[in-house]
């Protein structure tokens, strides 16, 4: 990848997980963990690979993207704001009562293409928006991003079945591996795993890539352009509560919101992220 372009999405990247943590904080509530894992391949999506314009939001042509693990909607609101789909003050409203930005993604809201937050139905929403664009004829991808957790959903399971069935060569599922649920370790709770092999069964081609690495980011996404016979499968390794340090690999943070102390010290933390990657 371009030196001058990582560098200006890693920058990007930082200011969404700001994005984040000013969410979460002002809301009393929500799910920075899973929100900041996803942070940037959010951030690569929308700045470098997905067909997007926040001055045509619902225009025909362009990319979708499922966010099935609908919690984490910080993270694609976040995102959204950097982008210019509304501004970076609505995110302080986050979950306020008669706010545009509520605790899941609502499809009334400019750049959401699918309400979600019932684990397991968004993949199964963005199969059908593929097979409509191959019905259709049209170009467009659809991306759907899962949790490891969620996926120990059986509908999810159905519309690997029915994706691989139909070749939704225009479907790429992004499944974030943190190996963290809410109520503890993958592994203990009820194990996906091994979650690249359940996939190759079901039909899809599969790729690993390194969730907080742009270059892996950037290597995966162009493997999955150049496959086209079957629909994709990226599981990507990431780190639950990326770029806060008391955060990052702690189960407690899928779904508390900081208090002020630690608000400060997410912020602290990530702007001198941000001021070491401008410099």
């Amino acid at each position: 990848m371009d030196a001058k372009l990582k560098k200006e999405l890693q920058k990007t990247a930082c200011k969404v997980r700001m994005g984040v943590i000013e969410g979460t904080y002002n809301a009393k509530s929500g799910h920075p963990g899973g929100s900041l894992s996803i942070s940037d391949t959010l951030t690569y999506l929308y700045f470098n690979k997905m067909n997007n314009d926040p001055k045509n939001p619902d225009a025909p042509e362009r990319d979708r993207l499922v966010l099935s693990k609908g919690h984490t909607a910080p993270a694609l609101y976040s995102v959204l704001a950097q982008k210019g789909y509304f501004s970076v003050d609505e995110l302080k409203s986050l979950r306020h009562i008669g706010a545009l930005l509520q605790g899941h993604p609502c499809i009334h809201i400019p750049g959401v293409d699918m309400s979600s937050g019932s684990l397991g139905q968004g993949i199964s929403a963005a199969c059908g928006m593929a097979l409509a664009g191959k019905i259709d004829g049209k170009s467009y991808k659809v991306y759907a991003i899962l949790g490891d957790g969620e996926i120990e959903e059986g509908q999810v399971w159905e519309a690997a079945m029915f994706a691989a069935h139909k070749k939704l060569t225009n479907l790429v599922a992004i499944v974030d591996n943190n190996g963290l649920q809410i109520d503890g370790p993958i592994s203990e709770v009820c194990s996906p795993e091994p979650i690249t092999d359940k996939f190759a069964a079901f039909g899809w081609h599969v790729i690993t890539m390194d969730a907080h690495d742009f270059d892996d980011i950037d290597r995966a996404f162009t493997e999955a352009e150049s496959v086209k016979d079957k629909p994709v499968a990226i599981i990507q390794k990431s780190t639950k509560g990326k770029g806060v340090s008391f955060m990052e690999n702690q189960v407690g943070w899928h779904g508390t919101a900081p208090n002020k102390e630690q608000y400060d010290q997410a912020m602290a933390e990530l702007n001198a992220q941000l001021k070491e990657l401008e410099d």
